[in-house]
């Protein structure tokens, strides 16, 4: 069809948003990374602040937990620098499984189960979503489908002001919430340079503020600065740093300044640091083309279906990524961006460009740094390091893919170590697509639902 690779992100980004919205949708937020030849990598950070109102100081509610949907402006700003088939070209496979029947993605049922009461009290009792998930059957998503279509024809416009902007405000000011008119149209799409980092040949590039992505420079960084080379001083070293980057999360608006600080941990024994939370959502997308352009993606409304907030005239469910603040410099205030955990990652090389994604929220930093080290510091080749067994820290405990072959080393070095089932969705999903030398290719992990594919 002559499109690229940001026209093939646009597109599966959008279909995801039909097929899996318990992932993400348009009442979510969109990330990139985009790597052009001859102009380098650009972020696009399509996410969304806090209401503006000055007495937004908690998130008290699930109205409250909603800040502005980045989404649709993401995708108005990759297609117009980006992109190149038309918009109504590019989100008709979205429009035509929306209008539907279609099946949804194997884990929405799950969510369903598990979010049932929470949809419910959000006003979904009438989504068709809901009963063809518990079902099995095919769904027709028609408010979806006209939003869509809507916004190819008509532009960001559409969703951020008008009939659509007044049925979301009015859906979050029924469960709380403070969000305004004015807090919609005031939203745009930041751009700009990645947080880079490059060590022998290797450059690392990583979404800036206000995402938590400069934590996997920081990590692979201090693991490239220790030289080492056998997978089970990796694995140790890699827990230990990754539990003193994430000391620094509340502070990752600081961006590349947090990448002078020195990591601190013990290449024996462990520390059993509390670190990163406990979270699973979101969907990736990586593309690649035969021009040598690459795209690294994620897409979410951060827990299952965000904050279950129904909006029934365009079909989606609103984020709840306000609950992403915490406290010092993240804590909830007026018209803020809290730290995201989507953290897509693009690696340039002597000859390759490489796109990677996975689900996971802080668990991206930690399954990214595994793969990136084993494939740059061990030279192992890219699907070898896919699928090597994994780990995950999670509040304290050391989860581990139970053929993992330093599953015992780490116990003995005091990780409190959980074994789970190989391939267990907790360890990630990674997508991935680039360029070596002047042809593209796509990878994909064995682990969640996943499909490979090049532009």
């Amino acid at each position: 069809m002559g499109g690229n690779a940001v026209d093939a992100t646009i597109a599966a980004q959008a279909v995801l948003c039909v097929i899996a919205p318990s992932a993400c949708g348009l009442g979510g937020d969109a990330l990139a990374l985009i790597y052009e030849p001859g102009r380098g990598v650009v972020a696009v950070n399509g996410v969304g602040r806090s209401p503006g109102d000055p007495t937004f100081t908690s998130v008290a509610n699930r109205g409250t937990s909603v800040t502005v949907p980045g989404i649709v402006d993401a995708w108005s700003v990759m297609h117009a620098r980006h992109g190149h088939l038309p918009l109504p070209v590019i989100l008709e496979p979205a429009i035509g499984l929306a209008r539907g029947p279609a099946r949804l993605a194997g884990d929405v049922a799950k969510a369903v189960v598990e979010q049932r009461q929470r949809l419910s009290q959000g006003g979904a009792d009438d989504w068709p979503v809901l009963g063809a998930a518990l079902a099995g059957t095919a769904v027709t998503q028609p408010e979806l489908a006209d939003t869509l279509d809507e916004f190819a024809r008509a532009g960001p416009a559409c969703f951020y002001s008008g009939r659509l902007a007044e049925a979301m405000i009015g859906a979050i000011r029924r469960h709380g919430g403070l969000m305004s008119p004015s807090d919609l149209e005031a939203h745009r799409t930041m751009t700009g340079r990645p947080v880079a980092t490059a060590l022998d040949g290797v450059t690392l590039s990583v979404q800036p503020a206000p995402t938590q992505g400069v934590l996997l420079a920081m990590v692979f960084r201090h693991l490239a600065k220790l030289g080492i080379k056998t997978p089970d001083a990796l694995d140790h070293c890699g827990i230990e740093l990754t539990l003193s980057a994430f000391e620094h999360r509340d502070d990752a608006a600081s961006a590349a300044s947090l990448l002078a600080l020195e990591l601190h941990h013990d290449p024996r024994e462990a520390s059993r640091r509390r670190g990163p939370r406990a979270y699973l959502h979101t969907a990736g997308v990586a593309a690649s083309d035969s021009s040598g352009r690459v795209v690294s993606s994620l897409v979410s409304v951060f827990d299952d279906f965000g904050s279950c907030i129904f909006v029934p005239e365009g079909g989606f469910t609103l984020n709840n990524r306000a609950d992403g603040f915490t406290g010092g410099p993240n804590r909830p205030r007026p018209a803020a961006y809290p730290v995201h955990t989507l953290a897509p990652a693009m690696v340039e090389t002597e000859g390759s460009v490489i796109g990677l994604a996975t689900p996971g929220a802080d668990g991206q930093i930690q399954t990214l740094a595994q793969v990136l080290s084993r494939m740059l510091l061990l030279s192992e080749p890219l699907p070898a390091a896919l699928d090597a067994p994994r780990w995950r820290s999670e509040d304290g405990r050391l989860l581990i893919e139970n053929d993992h072959p330093s599953r015992n080393m780490l116990a003995q070095r005091g990780h409190d170590v959980v074994p789970l089932g190989a391939g267990d969705s907790r360890f990630g999903g990674i997508v991935c697509a680039g360029t070596m030398g002047s042809a593209p290719f796509a990878a994909a992990d064995w682990r969640r639902e996943v499909w490979p594919g090049v532009a």
